[in-house]
This record gives structure tokens, sequence and C-alpha cells, in this order.
């Protein structure tokens, strides 16, 4: 058992704030900026979708260099880090609380990239900075992830849901989201400074094609890819679904504090279980809870909320262990073969950024071109495929996941 005053000398509630910050400018974006576009602004969902995903394009450069910049990275990290931050909050102030100045699809554009720029170099430098902390210490990766995806979950549950309980006191609930996002931003840089030293450096870059030469580092990769999508899928349909398909207006924000709430308090337990059962056995069965989640969804209809906020517990606490465990191990992994980190969690940063980005160039599309129109009447054949995107699709994809976990052996 760890005591508080080691917590405290290891300064790990410094990474759950910074994570807390860092996932508040992942998930929830992709659930709520393009449906505020369409709704604001009118911009077409399909061109929502086309601009998210040629973001990915960017970053099938773009991050790999940036993990290549955070590894060589020595004194002047926590500057870099800084200016990252800046520009972080500078995004999500230009995304949700500065009326477009040009085409509200290019403004779109360009803050959504300097939004996921910032995000990928400050994720892979703060990924990698816990592999190079915790070092080859056992059992120090699951200790430092416990409290890491801890602040991540909770993160996301506050950024998911701030706009709708904002909604009930001020005119702007997305400007003013975005402006305490920025706050907070830069209390979790002041509070995560001292990390940033060269002496928690001290490891010598690592290739990537050295990363992706090693079978088990590809496997995660690949096993990160599909077991990511299911997320990405229901958190792209998830303000749909529960408008149009429960005919629920105004039950997403009490539905999404259910969801998150249930990751993020899920966290720990599923940390206790894998140090005494091993990360593998306990993820592969919250994979197979999800499948159960996501299988009864498809079963829903018109009204059915209670049976749907049953669902959202479920498949939150199975979220809990995803963002928890397969971070762990992946990081377990770069410490044997890329000590340093940068370029494996660059890996890992666009592997995750791509599943969103797939789920939005996919799914709106397919929705828009059969008709599907957000908060109007739909019709039928709109609603059914609403249904089979946000409920199928992940099941499938999350019974490939669990067989490419069966089949991976993480140790070598």
């Amino acid at each position: 058992m760890t005591s508080i005053s080691e917590v405290l000398f290891q300064r790990f509630p410094a990474y759950t704030g910074f994570a807390a910050v860092l996932s508040g400018a992942g998930l929830p974006i992709y659930i709520y900026a393009p449906k505020h576009y369409a709704d604001s602004y009118g911009v077409s969902l399909t061109a929502l979708g086309a601009i998210l995903f040629g973001l990915r394009f960017l970053d099938v450069v773009q991050d790999p260099v940036l993990g290549w910049i955070a590894e060589r990275m020595r004194r002047g990290k926590a500057y870099a880090v800084a200016v990252g931050a800046i520009l972080l909050a500078v995004s999500m102030i230009g995304l949700f609380a500065v009326p477009p100045p040009i085409d509200p699809l290019w403004w779109f554009g360009l803050m959504i990239t300097g939004l996921f720029s910032a995000f990928s170099f400050l994720t892979i430098s703060f990924y990698a900075q816990g592999i190079a902390k915790v070092g080859d210490r056992v059992g120090g990766h699951m200790q430092l992830a416990a409290w890491r995806e801890f602040g991540a979950l909770t993160g996301i549950c506050l950024a998911a849901i701030a706009p709708t309980v904002l909604m009930g006191f001020t005119d702007a609930p997305f400007a003013v989201f975005a402006w305490g996002f920025a706050a907070a931003t830069l209390l979790a840089v002041l509070f995560m400074w001292r990390e940033w030293t060269p002496v928690s450096v001290q490891y010598a870059p690592t290739p990537i094609g050295e990363i992706l030469s090693d079978h088990i580092s590809r496997r995660l990769l690949f096993l990160a890819l599909v077991n990511a999508t299911p997320l990405a899928v229901s958190s792209t349909l998830f303000l749909f679904y529960v408008e149009s398909r429960l005919n629920a207006p105004g039950w997403e924000g009490p539905l999404l504090v259910l969801f998150f709430l249930a990751a993020a308090l899920s966290s720990p337990l599923w940390s206790a279980l894998a140090r005494k059962s091993g990360e593998k056995p306990v993820l592969l069965c919250a994979m197979m809870l999800a499948v159960v989640a996501f299988g009864w969804t498809l079963t829903l209809g018109v009204g059915d909320i209670t049976a749907f906020a049953i669902i959202c517990v479920l498949s939150g606490a199975t979220i809990g262990a995803d963002l928890t465990l397969l971070p762990a191990i992946f990081a377990k992994r770069m410490a044997k073969i890329a000590p340093n980190g940068g370029q494996g969690f660059g890996l890992w940063s666009l592997v995750n950024k791509f599943t969103l980005a797939f789920a939005a160039v996919l799914l709106l599309p397919l929705l828009e071109a059969v008709g599907f129109q957000a908060g109007t009447d739909n019709p039928q054949a709109a609603l059914t495929l609403l249904t089979l995107l946000y409920a199928l699709v992940p099941s499938l994809l999350k019974i490939v996941a669990i067989i490419l976990l069966s089949l991976t052996k993480l140790e070598n």
C-alpha cells in the first residue's frame, strides 16, 4: 500500500491535474464541436467530418515529429510545454468563445488544428515524462497510471458535462467553458512545472523504426486502434442518439454525467484488480462487459431512458478499464524498448486521434446521406441507421479487440 507521504513526494497529483486538462481537450471536443457548429452556424456534418479526418493526414507527419522533438528536449522542456499549453488554451477560446471572423468551416478547421497540434505535443511529452519518472520500478507504471488516468477520466467527465450544466446559468455556455478551461490549463501547467526536469529525462532517443519493429508494440498499437474506435463512435453519436433516437432532449447532460462518472470512479478499481490479477485478464473482462452493454443498446427505442442510463453506467465503467489499463500496458513496453517514450507515444497519440477522425468522417456523412438532421424529426431509416452505427458497430469492433488481446503475448 502506497502511503500518502510517498504519493505527495512522488508528486503524482500533479500528473492527475495535468491529465485532467489534456483529456478535457480531447474526447469532449468530438462530442460537442461538430454539433455546436452545425446548430449555431449551419455547417454541414459532412464538411465537419472531412475537416476532422483531414487533420489526421497532418498528424501522420506531425505526431512522430513532435515525438522526436519531445525526446530531445532537455532544459527547455518546461517552457516548450508552457507554449503548447498557451496554444491549447487560445485555440479552445477561439473554437467556442469567439464568433468566427471568417467562414465558420475554415475557422473551425484553423482552431481545431491549433487545438489538436498542442494536444499532441503535450500528450506525447506528458506520457513520455511518466515513463522516465517511473523507469523500471516494479508496479510503478500501474501506480502512476491509476493517478494519471483517474485525472484523465475526471477531466473528460467535467469537460463533457460542463457545457450542458452551464446552459442553465448562462446564454453562452460554450464561451464560459472555454475560458474556464484556459484558466484550468494555466493552473495545471504551474502545478506540473517541477516535473519537467533534465534529471528525469535521461534516456537516449529511440528511432521510430525500432519501436515499430517490435512485434508486441505493433500489436498493442493495432489493438489500441481497434479498441478505441467504439468509444470514438459512441462519443461522436452520443448527443444525436439521445436527442433523436431516444427522443429525450435535455437528458444529454445527465446521461453524460453517468457515463463519464462511471468511467472515472471505476478507474481505481480496475487498477487494483489489474495489480492483483494481471492487466490482460481484467481488460478482457471489461471488453466483454462492453459488448453486452452495446448489444443491449440495440434493443432500445423512444423513451427508454432508464435502460439507457444503466447502459451508460456499464459502458462507462468499461471505458475506465480501457483508458487506464491499455496506456499502462503500452508504457510498460516502452520502458523496455524505448525508455525515453517520445516516439512511442507519438504513435500512440496518432492512433487514438485517428479513431475519432475515422468516426467523424465515416459516420456523420452516412447519417446526412440518409436524411438525418440534428434537432428535427427524422425518417425511420435515419433513426435505424443511427442505432446500428451507435450500438452494432462498436459491438463488432469490441469482439475483434477481444480476439486480438487474447492472441497477444504481452511479455517476451
